[in-house]
């Protein structure tokens, strides 16, 4: 077992110990934190799909086949 996962362990078994309005702090603080990670991350790939398609890497199709030759 690594110390990451040891770590883990601790801080799960210290958040069932808390009260629940601290529980419920926590809940709150790790949604806006995801929320924000996540937003992050569709920002930065929205900002590699501008450059790819300003350097004209994208390729678009209405084509049913073709889109799926695409992938």
């Amino acid at each position: 077992m690594g110390t990451l996962a040891f770590r883990f362990n601790d801080v799960v078994e210290k958040m069932y110990s808390l009260p629940l309005d601290e529980k419920l702090e926590l809940k709150n603080l790790l949604e806006r934190n995801i929320s924000d990670e996540r937003r992050n991350e569709i920002v930065t790939n929205f900002k590699k799909a501008k450059e790819e398609h300003k350097a004209g890497k994208l390729k678009f199709s209405s084509k049913l086949d073709e889109l799926k030759n695409m992938l």
